[in-house]
């Protein structure tokens, strides 16, 4: 049961804590890696992915501390892995269709992609809005729900 609360609790501190670096940091001294987010893709990868690495690193190496224990370093490792897998499929298959795209009417979905598409309204490092990448403002689902589209 306490295994279950850390990842559950290490998921939700994820999206405080990506919420505020994404705010304050990627959009603030470390623009110069996450521009390329906010650019035309050139490729399949973008030097903003080297985030997503560093994140990963250090899910496997509080996994790998933790693993022999199974101390609350694994189910943390765990808790972020869990949130990366939820960044690829939200963020960069459903929102940014890196891979093949898929399209919903689910209201949340279509909320959260056009929170994210008025955060890449923006192409410079002030001015965006919309941070977060699993909750969004009242606003974006309001909206959703008046259309029928499936908006990429």
């Amino acid at each position: 049961m306490l295994a279950i609360l850390i990842v559950l609790g290490t998921l939700a501190g994820m999206e405080l804590i990506s919420w505020a670096m994404h705010k304050y940091l990627f959009h603030g001294p470390l623009w110069f890696i996450h521009q390329t987010h906010h650019q035309q893709k050139k490729g399949f990868f973008e030097w903003n992915d080297i985030f997503s690495l560093l994140f990963g690193s250090l899910a496997i190496a509080l996994m790998w501390l933790g693993h022999t224990s199974l101390d609350p370093r694994f189910w943390m490792g765990l808790g972020i892995s869990l949130y990366g897998l939820i960044y690829f499929v939200f963020h960069d298959w459903f929102i940014h269709q890196r891979l093949k795209p898929f399209k919903s009417n689910n209201l949340y979905l279509k909320g959260i992609r056009r929170a994210h598409k008025i955060h890449h309204k923006t192409l410079n490092k002030d001015g965006s809005e919309e941070f977060g990448l699993l909750s969004a403002s009242k606003k974006y689902f309001i909206t959703a729900s008046k259309t029928q589209d499936t908006e990429a």
